[in-house]
């Protein structure tokens, strides 16, 4: 198989775990026979150094004559961020991303090794008898983010709206992803304050009636987030839309341990996506080569499984992320005692030989 694949390395830890990610993909190319063709582009405060702007057409233009994108992250440090070079850095460069490619669903695995479950904020008891094996779908390009947003005289307003086709299409896809798993979606609104969840919930009960084997629940936000700390296992597949999904992504964060070690994918309807870690650009430890490179790699998974279809090589790369975890490899957001710490380099060249 030949790929055309877009390598945005953006700012702070980003170029440290794109070489890693990229070590793994030349690995997997090597071991299956595939081709991946790499066409790097810039986003975010390098693009701002290069061109004067947070996302340049040559960005676009590139990442269109791409089969998927590989992404960093962009940003730069909090007090910065007034500073032309960091302002609205991520809103110029990822939203626009999403939007250009119309990338309107987001994936978010819940990952707990359980070589981690001694620093999951979880019991462990718990792990040990449960496993968490949930993954988040997320409205991407709709609602609060995407609407009207001002502020005048002393008041501010910030437009949510959403319409049916932009709930339905992602709906359907949650529901084929919940067909495929355990057959239990939980939808997640707040329809008993808000027009926009009203309407979230009815269109997602109709898409229901074409999936009666998967089994439909709906929680509000408030209680959803409490039943994900509560009992984590009793979910399957969450939907929910663009704001909400922003908060309880990061909810899901904590049960792994370290924000470093989870991926994410951001999906069009012909599943070109871009595919990240969570971790985002980390300034203040880029450089120092400790940079948790897991999240970037266990991103290409997604971009295998998803874009590429390339289910085999998305298991090989996961398998060999969790033996690399088991024989005690650490880098320094998940060590631990009697563990082996090791750089970013160190320990993406051991992911490696695992695989």
């Amino acid at each position: 198989m030949k790929k055309k694949i877009c390598i945005i390395k953006g700012d702070g830890i980003g170029p440290e775990i794109i070489e890693e990610a990229v070590n793994v993909l030349n690995l997997i190319a090597k071991k299956y026979g595939h081709h991946f063709e790499y066409q790097e582009a810039w986003a975010g405060g390098s693009a701002w150094e290069k061109y004067g702007n947070h996302l340049p057409l040559e960005t676009l233009r590139v990442a269109e004559n791409s089969d998927a994108i590989l992404f960093g992250a962009v940003g730069g440090r909090s007090e910065e961020r007034n500073e032309p070079k960091w302002k609205n850095c991520e809103k110029n460069s990822v939203l626009v991303l999403r939007k250009h490619f119309n990338l309107f669903l987001n994936l978010r695995p819940a990952i707990v090794f359980n070589s981690l479950k001694n620093i999951s904020v979880l019991k462990s008891k718990l792990l040990l008898e449960n496993k968490i094996d949930l993954i988040l779908v997320r409205e991407l390009t709709g609602g609060i983010y995407f609407s009207e947003h001002k502020t005048e005289k002393g008041v501010a307003e910030d437009v949510m709206r959403y319409s049916e086709g932009e709930i339905r299409r992602v709906a359907k896809f949650a529901f084929e992803l919940a067909k495929k798993r355990r057959k239990k979606l939980t939808s997640v609104d707040k329809a008993n304050v808000l027009d926009c969840s009203r309407l979230w919930r009815k269109v997602v009960e109709g898409v229901a009636k074409d999936y009666p084997e998967v089994e439909l629940e709906h929680l509000y936000i408030d209680n959803a987030s409490f039943q994900m700390v509560k009992n984590p296992f009793q979910f399957d597949v969450i939907l929910t839309e663009n704001m909400f999904g922003d908060i309880l992504s990061d909810l899901l964060a904590l049960f792994s341990g370290s924000i470093g070690i989870l991926p994410s994918a951001s999906l069009n309807e012909t599943y070109f996506g871009l595919y990240e870690p969570v971790s985002g650009s980390a300034p203040d430890i880029a450089g120092y080569g400790i940079a948790n490179p897991i999240g970037q790699i266990l991103s290409t998974a997604l971009m295998m499984r998803y874009s590429f279809g390339l289910e085999k090589e998305a298991k090989n790369i996961e398998q060999a992320v969790k033996r690399t975890l088991e024989q005690g490899y650490r880098t320094f957001d998940i060590w631990e005692k009697g563990c082996q710490k090791l750089t970013t380099r160190e320990i993406g060249g051991k992911i490696c030989q695992n695989i």
